[in-house]
């Protein structure tokens, strides 16, 4: 498997991918069901590229978003652009969505010091040939070469075991908005 850092001119083609791989996915369909999930991923995307810890693998059959310690997912002015975004994409929805997002902000760890893995996605053409836990067993070992932990949260149950076997434990977990699906929160000590 090749793993290489995206690059600035790839936003779009990670985005697809992500998008992709995320489509039916409990959490992230339930909150975008139709659309917006492009626009978001994409402002997340390019955002973390700024910390060139942006992966993928094999031609985007796979990739990954990380988030370095002392890092933010968003910089102030898009997350304060985020909200509008929202609402011009899904309208009365954004008051949910924006309500999900609070919620994981709460459970994030303020410490120690961590990597965070924003999203990671496989392309449905290229499910179930590992690449996905492959990609995050590659980036877990540069973490692990300097020393620090990860977190993320798992918004599939089905994908806790996966992280469970490269070494994540659950930590804490919450709910949608509407209360019908509990998501992992997960952090790892390096290795």
């Amino acid at each position: 498997m090749d793993v290489r850092l995206a690059t600035e001119r790839e936003v779009d083609k990670v985005t697809a991918t992500l998008v992709a791989a995320f489509e039916a996915d409990p959490l992230w369909s339930w909150a975008f069901p139709r659309e917006g999930l492009d626009d978001l991923w994409r402002l997340l995307v390019a955002s973390a590229m700024r910390y060139s810890w942006v992966w993928v693998a094999d031609d985007y059959a796979a990739a990954s978003v990380w988030i370095p310690p002392a890092g933010t997912e968003l910089t102030a002015e898009e997350e304060a652009s985020l909200g509008p975004m929202l609402e011009g994409r899904i309208g009365p929805r954004a008051a949910e969505v924006l309500a999900l997002f609070e919620r994981m902000e709460h459970t994030h760890p303020d410490g120690p010091p961590h990597y965070y893995l924003s999203l990671l996605g496989t392309h449905p053409d290229h499910r179930g040939k590992g690449l996905g836990m492959a990609l995050l067993a590659d980036n877990l070992a540069k973490i692990d070469s300097e020393g620090m932990p990860a977190y993320l949260e798992s918004s599939n149950p089905e994908n806790d075991p996966r992280y469970e076997r490269l070494g994540f434990v659950r930590v804490g977990e919450f709910e949608r908005p509407d209360g019908r699906l509990t998501c992992s929160t997960m952090w790892r000590e390096p290795r």
